[in-house]
This record gives C-alpha cells, sequence and structure tokens, in this order.
C-alpha cells in the first residue's frame, strides 16, 4: 500500500450525497492539527469527489491560508471591498452592520454558476468557511456535472462536446439581480471576455462534465443560433435536478469546498432581518478549461 494508500485508510470519509459517488466529508479530523501528508491526502480525496466537508473546524485567517496553501495556489478577488485586513485572499460574506457599514457582501452567489467562469483561467475550487449560520435558510447546494454529464445520451453528449461558450464579466455585473454594479474602465480591461467548452474534461482523472453556467454566458458557439440561450436554460435544469444536487445546511465550524471544474453552485436566501450570516471564502486558482 502506498503512503498516500495509507493515509486515505485511516481517515474517516464517508459521502456526501449517499448512493451517487458525489462529494466526500472527512470526520474527526481537526485541519489546524493535521500534518501536511494528512492535508495532501484530503486534497486528493477532494479532486476525486467534486466536493469535500469538514466540521466542526476552529481556524483563525492564519489557518484558513494554511489549508488552502496545501490544495493549490490562493487565487485574489476582483472586488477588493470585503477582503480580510491583511488577508486580501479572505473575502467575507455577511449582512452584518458595523458602525453602520456592512462588513461583507450579501446575497452573493444567489444563482447557479460556477466562480469565475469569465476568467480565461476560472478559479479551480472555492472554500467556504461558516462563522455565523442562520438557524434556517442559507442552504448552499452543489450540482454534479459529472454524474448530470453520464446521464445524458450518447448523442447528446457528443453533440454538446462541440459548443463553447462566451463569458462576459461585464455582462454578469451589470445584469446580475444581487449587487449589480457598473464597473470602471479599469475592471473592463483587467476581465475581457472569454470563450470555453459547455463540456470540461477534469485534469486529475479525465472524466467529464457538463460545465454551463448562468449570468456570465452571452452566446452558445456552434449552436444555430448562438444568441439563443435555451439550451443552457434546459442544460442548467437538467443538471440541477435533486438526484444530482447535494443541499449543505450549515453549522458554525464548516469548512465545506467545491471544484469549479465539474460542479454548479447556488447560495439561497435567508430572512436576513432576523438572522446574521457570516462567511469567509478563499479561491484556489485553476487553469484553463479544456
Amino acid at each position: 500500500m502506498t503512503d498516500t494508500a495509507a493515509l486515505q485508510a485511516s481517515l474517516h470519509i464517508v459521502p456526501l450525497k449517499p448512493g451517487s459517488g458525489f462529494g466526500a466529508e472527512v470526520k474527526n479530523l481537526d485541519i489546524s492539527k493535521a500534518d501536511n501528508a494528512t492535508l495532501d491526502t484530503v486534497t486528493d480525496a477532494f479532486n476525486r469527489h467534486g466536493a469535500l466537508l469538514l466540521r466542526g473546524q476552529s481556524l483563525d485567517p492564519d489557518g484558513l491560508m494554511r489549508f488552502i496553501r496545501r490544495v493549490g495556489t490562493p487565487e485574489g478577488h476582483t472586488i477588493k471591498d470585503f477582503t480580510l485586513p491583511d488577508f486580501p485572499e479572505i473575502y467575507v460574506l455577511s449582512n452584518r452592520i458595523t458602525d453602520g457599514r456592512p462588513i461583507g457582501a450579501h446575497n452573493d452567489g444567489v444563482g447557479w454558476h460556477t466562480d469565475y467562469s469569465y476568467k480565461e483561467e476560472p478559479v479551480m475550487s472555492t472554500m467556504l468557511y461558516a462563522v455565523e449560520v442562520p438557524e434556517e435558510g442559507s442552504d448552499t447546494l452543489i450540482a454534479d456535472g459529472v454524474a448530470a454529464y453520464n446521464a445524458l445520451p450518447e448523442e447528446k453528449r457528443n453533440a454538446l462536446k462541440k459548443l463553447r461558450l462566451h463569458h462576459s464579466y461585464r455582462h454578469f455585473m451589470e445584469t446580475r439581480e444581487h449587487q449589480r454594479r457598473k464597473l470602471t474602465a479599469q475592471q473592463i480591461r483587467d476581465n475581457p471576455d472569454v470563450v470555453h467548452p459547455l463540456i470540461r474534461k477534469h485534469p486529475t482523472d479525465g472524466r467529464y462534465a457538463l460545465w454551463p453556467s448562468t449570468g456570465t454566458v452571452t452566446e452558445i458557439i456552434g449552436h444555430d443560433d448562438p444568441a439563443d440561450l435555451s439550451l443552457l436554460d434546459e442544460l442548467i435544469e437538467f443538471m440541477t435536478a435533486e438526484k444530482f444536487v447535494y443541499r449543505h445546511k450549515w453549522q458554525v465550524g464548516d469548512l465545506l469546498m467545491w471544484d469549479n471544474r465539474c460542479t454548479l453552485h447556488t447560495g439561497t436566501l435567508f430572512d436576513d432581518t432576523k438572522y446574521i450570516r457570516t462567511m469567509h471564502r478563499l479561491w484556489v486558482q485553476g487553469d484553463r478549461p479544456y
């Protein structure tokens, strides 16, 4: 048995969505005390399962950064308003108001999407760490693009492999339902439009995933009518059917990360007049989709 296999066998790993093979929860592991070899084994499990959950963590910003650096290179944020002081890679999601000012972005990430799909090299992973959670609502949903792709007829899969999607950050930010804003000229220059495949191949093991998104797409290149996005709507509806989706109900101390190369995700709303939600979000740099 290899060292990696031995470490995997020693960890208590269970599926996030039983019966589907999607996602992994590592139980009874305090990552603040884990050695680098153990963290690398956790990362390997993440790369093969599409999502990873560790509950009951107690992590300060340094601890979050230590872990994410074992996963990959941390990615910065396009919008800098709510990053933690001295930790530009940690972005705060919150509806808390302190001294008359919001401490984080609120209702960010509502709507099925994959993070940074408008970048030439979209982020590989998104990590959320729960600091404050509502008693109800604010679930995070993750859809398995690999299972959805495999469930399509072969003829349909082959046809979709020929299509590419035109993604636009400018379009996304100026039309989104929440956190809409007009970009500066510099932000537009820093985030030019990109084209990515609709079917994405995972670099870890070559598995294929359905890889649509909402909000950023303006055209389906290779389609009879590129501006007609009804095919995209159809595929997202298919991929986000309950049988392909893991719904996460948050607890304080949860660390949940998902693989943007083979999933879609969305946040859900909650009663923000009654509850406070605060999350720390981190990203890992990715590569160009193929």
